[in-house]
């Protein structure tokens, strides 16, 4: 079976675009990532768009076509929903049809744009992902429900909203040298213990920015990367999903995520992998909880060890294991659809050296991109390694 390897990556900025259309975004992204790969038009047999809140923001359905359009591809074009995690889900597709033999070259990516929709408009959009008839109307907002897990997690293991202010400065750091994040604004953790309340106990520096952007990246075959020289030294090794209830209530813990390490666990065994191999890590932190979350869901610490990680120095870019050096959605920005897509550039470039914060690694081999959808009712994981 032949390796997905990752020819070429493209993005736009992320951060506030209200007044360029879904199409323009995602059109920068998919020219970017071909010229990247060095492949044309022509060598495009597929494309994978995730999207989210679109038909709502962009007052547009049927969007794959005119996404795959909008960078000139006439090639078959799929759009794939999964909230939050809509690309991470498109790129499981891509590496599907690439293993499968059904196509050598593909273009997998993701979009959108909230920002046009204003903050109440955006934040009704997005809880669209949650279940409507017993979270949404009751009248719990995402933050609210990132904070009742935050809450659930202090009562079963401890730690305090200091712990999670180290993640917040440890990904604002991290974006610093990234000139495609949303914040590139160095902040304490005064300043994030002390920012308002936006959900007792998250703050303002908690939560990631309503971020506009695109994101995609062009994957091919083992044999087309030889036989066309193509510049493809990472390889997508392992993918997978999980799922879980989609209210919090039906949950068994509200302090775990299970759907997480299911799909963790999963792209492990595909790649022949172990989370000891693991030397990098981006993961879904649209609140500073959801870090905390996801590394102990992805086995790569034990429940209730990962929420001093960033306050002892261990996932910081200095640390044994750098965690979202892209940093993260929290200050990268997180436009969602193309979050998942992002999450995988982003650890293909720190794999390859060109990365901005590739410096602070030691000739790594083995990454992983974690992208969940809504409280963690969707989510992927993959596993990305040299193969030079």
């Amino acid at each position: 079976m032949t390796r997905a390897r990752i020819a070429g990556t493209g993005m736009t900025p992320f951060g506030e675009h209200p007044d360029r259309p879904g199409r323009d975004l995602f059109g920068e992204a998919g020219l970017a990532a071909l010229d990247d790969a060095g492949l044309t038009l022509d060598d495009v047999d597929e494309v994978f768009y995730g999207n989210f809140v679109g038909t709502l923001s962009e007052n547009q359905g049927h969007q794959g076509p005119i996404m795959s359009e909008a960078f000139g591809s006439t090639a078959p074009a799929k759009r794939i929903e999964g909230a939050c995690a809509s690309s991470g889900l498109a790129i499981r597709e891509a590496v599907r049809v690439i293993r499968n033999g059904e196509a050598d070259v593909v273009v997998a990516g993701g979009m959108e744009r909230m920002t046009n929709m204003g903050t109440a408009g955006a934040t009704a959009g997005l809880a669209v992902a949650a279940d409507d008839l017993y979270e949404v109307r009751p009248g719990v907002t995402f933050p609210a429900a990132y904070a009742l897990m935050a809450r659930a997690y202090f009562e079963t293991f401890g730690g305090d909203p200091t712990d999670l202010a180290h993640i917040s400065v440890k990904n604002h750091e991290n974006a610093l040298v990234n000139d495609h994040a949303h914040l590139q604004t160095e902040i304490s953790v005064a300043d994030v213990v002390e920012a308002p309340t936006v959900a007792d106990p998250l703050g303002l520096y908690d939560a990631c920015p309503i971020s506009d952007g695109a994101s995609a990246v062009v994957l091919t075959t083992d044999a087309y990367a030889e036989a066309n020289d193509l510049d493809a030294g990472v390889a997508i090794t392992g993918s997978g999903q999980g799922g879980d209830r989609m209210a919090l209530q039906d949950r068994e813990s509200f302090a775990k995520t299970p759907a997480t390490r299911d799909a963790a666990r999963e792209a492990y065994a595909d790649a022949n992998v172990t989370p000891n191999d693991i030397d990098l890590a981006e993961v879904h932190d649209c609140f500073t909880i959801a870090e905390v979350l996801a590394l102990e869901a992805l086995d790569l610490y034990e429940d209730g060890e990962a929420i001093g990680a960033a306050r002892r120095g261990e996932t910081t870019r200095d640390g044994r294991l750098p965690v979202n050096l892209s940093g993260g959605l929290k200050a990268k920005g997180h436009p969602v659809g193309a979050t998942g897509t992002a999450q995988i550039a982003a650890v293909a470039k720190l794999l390859a050296g060109t990365h901005p914060r590739a410096d602070a690694l030691d000739s790594p081999t083995v990454g992983i991109a974690h992208n969940a959808g809504g409280t963690v009712a969707s989510a992927t994981v993959h596993v990305l390694e040299v193969v030079r």
